[in-house]
């Protein structure tokens, strides 16, 4: 255990996020940006004849694909401490530091990372369940919590 965590977390009255609150806000992230990649792809996957096909124009987007999440998570988590799944949830981000919403440099090493995390197998996720403040490794990475808000 922290005891610079366990004492900020006294002190301050936070409420860690639940595992739950955290995967129902990942599932409603997930969701929206899947919607939006099949709004601006629609066009080349109505066309296609086959699921492969379909797996294949998608696969061609992937970078553009993981660019949309990393500008997406970065901003909501910069400007509102949380994104619209979060919102949602009801729970935010803050950075341990300033127990503000994360700045710029915070923000986009959480979201970086938090697709690294995605690539390798959700491991960083993973992480989350056995650490005792339910940090995954992007928490870690960019010294964040995730708290109700």
């Amino acid at each position: 255990m922290n005891d610079h965590l366990d004492n900020l977390i006294v002190r301050e009255k936070l409420h860690l996020a639940s595992i739950r609150s955290r995967a129902a806000a990942f599932g409603i992230d997930e969701l929206l940006l899947t919607v939006i990649l099949f709004a601006i792809l629609w066009d080349s996957i109505s066309i296609a004849k086959s699921v492969e096909e379909m797996i294949l124009v998608i696969n061609t987007f992937i970078l553009e694909y993981m660019a949309i999440k990393i500008l997406y998570q970065t901003f909501f988590t910069m400007q509102y401490g949380a994104t619209l799944g979060k919102i949602v949830m009801k729970i935010r981000v803050i950075e341990v530091k300033t127990l503000a919403n994360p700045g710029f440099l915070s923000a986009f090493n959480r979201s970086v990372f938090r697709i690294i995390s995605e690539v390798l197998f959700y491991l960083g996720f993973l992480w989350g369940f056995f650490d005792p403040y339910r940090r995954t490794w992007h928490d870690l990475s960019a010294r964040t919590l995730v708290i109700d808000a």
